[in-house]
């Protein structure tokens, strides 16, 4: 059994309700010490998943609120917990709490309620990363793909090709150990097509990771064009508020201005550079050329023309260095020059508003090639790429070796490939990747 562990699993602060949540071997010790029931039911009689009323001790004051005890293995640790809801505020929490360490329990560490989840086998670590994903969301869409990898749907995936490989490895092993009854590598068709279906199902989901790489982490917009184009103007614009400073002397901008928006659910991160173009200003520079790096770091890059008036050496400069990226040529200004002799993908005023909205939808299309589905089943774990992408080598290695060597040689790399897929769900990760992951997490989850 495991020592009890406390922690408050509510966010720090002022509020109406706060949770202390106890997980171990003997919660209910606790909370009979802990907990006066209203009525006649004694702690040690509750009824698991029903929440009693009575007060709290906090040691040196008395709180009216609640108290829950949850039955193992049917808890969120797949021990027997305790919750605490009392009062928010910081003396109420913070009181109750150190009372439970008072009685035996030992502070939780970052994430050690959803780690024992894990280790007691009611989550994959894979769910636990998409948990913490919808915590720390901060769009739909985020919340969206967090919910994919919470509720086990790419866990699920990951078991049904592990499975197709065990049998490809059983099937092999038969023919190794059973040759008379029939099972040889002349007849190792069904297995080679069950391998080309798990190949294609990862080659699926391995190439979901660009969409979700955005969703979970935002997509990159940087707002580029020589000075004085209403690069700025453009950025308030499309937050609907001022965020940076709008001059006409050219050169004000000097450093990245950053903003966020959200777009159909996803964020969008948008940067107004320091314009491009050739400076003696020192400082200046220094904002040109971290503009030209957020130019190769970029998802989409908007280019900025002054529509009111012709284009000049610096506006094709830029246009140069962007002709290979997502881009969007916007002609800015319309309130100064109603038919510019300019050619764009849209034609706006960043000062009156005119046709934002219309560039608000063109960054979604150029983003996701299209409009962006949320519902979608999305990759957005650079550690679950790359597992796959090993397994996917593993797969490919087997299958070309069916050709080449003998069975039991491509028996090795079918079980690499078994591994790899194991380190999505956590069946088969290490110590460091594991700890890893949780020390992500916040202290009461």
């Amino acid at each position: 059994m495991s020592k009890n562990i406390s922690a408050i699993s509510t966010a720090t602060g002022v509020g109406g309700v706060a949770i202390i949540r106890i997980s171990g071997d003997n919660p209910l010790d606790i909370a009979e010490k802990m907990f006066k029931p209203l009525g006649s039911i004694l702690v040690r009689d509750f009824k698991p998943y029903k929440l009693y009323v009575g007060e709290i001790d906090g040691g040196h004051f008395t709180d009216f609120g609640m108290c829950v005890y949850f039955k193992a293995p049917k808890s969120y640790t797949g021990e027997d917990m305790v919750e605490f809801h009392c009062h928010g505020g910081i003396a109420i929490t913070q009181g109750i709490l150190k009372r439970t360490f008072e009685l035996g329990a030992i502070p939780a560490t970052k994430g050690e309620f959803t780690k024992r989840a894990f280790l007691n086998g009611k989550m994959s670590l894979s769910s636990c990363e998409g948990l913490i994903d919808m915590i720390n969301s901060e769009s739909v869409g985020e919340v969206k793909a967090g919910y994919y990898l919470y509720r086990e749907k790419l866990t699920k995936k990951i078991i049904e090709m592990q499975d197709k490989i065990t049998y490809a490895l059983a099937y092999i092993n038969a023919g190794i150990d059973y040759p008379e009854e029939g099972v040889t590598e002349d007849n190792y068709d069904e297995i080679i097509n069950s391998l080309n279906l798990v190949k294609s199902q990862i080659e699926l989901i391995i190439s979901r990771y660009g969409k979700g790489r955005k969703v979970k982490h935002g997509v990159k917009v940087a707002l580029l064009g020589k000075p004085n184009t209403g690069k700025s103007s453009l950025l308030n614009g499309i937050l609907d508020y001022d965020k940076a400073i709008v001059s006409s002397i050219a050169g004000t901008t000097r450093d990245v201005v950053e903003g966020e928006i959200d777009i159909d659910g996803v964020r969008f991160n948008l940067y107004d550079t320091a314009g491009i173009r050739e400076s003696s200003d020192e400082i200046e520079s220094v904002g040109i050329k971290r503009s030209e790096n957020l130019l190769n770091d970029c998802d989409v890059c908007v280019v900025v023309l002054d529509g009111s008036k012709p284009i000049d050496e610096d506006d094709e400069k830029v246009l140069e260095q962007t002709k290979d990226k997502e881009r969007i040529v916007v002609v800015n200004k319309l309130d100064l020059q109603e038919k510019p002799h300019i050619d764009g993908d849209i034609y706006i005023s960043a000062k009156t508003g005119l046709n934002i909205d219309l560039l608000k939808e063109e960054l979604s299309k150029r983003a996701f090639g299209g409009k962006i589905d949320l519902n979608a089943d999305f990759l957005t774990e650079e550690r679950h790429l790359f597992a796959l992408k090993n397994a996917l080598k593993s797969i490919d290695d087997a299958l070309q070796g069916f050709s080449v060597n003998t069975a039991d040689l491509c028996a090795i790399d079918l079980n690499s490939a078994w591994q790899y897929l194991g380190e999505v769900s956590g069946e088969t990760a290490n110590e460091r990747i594991i700890d890893e992951i949780f020390s992500k997490f916040c202290v009461g989850k």
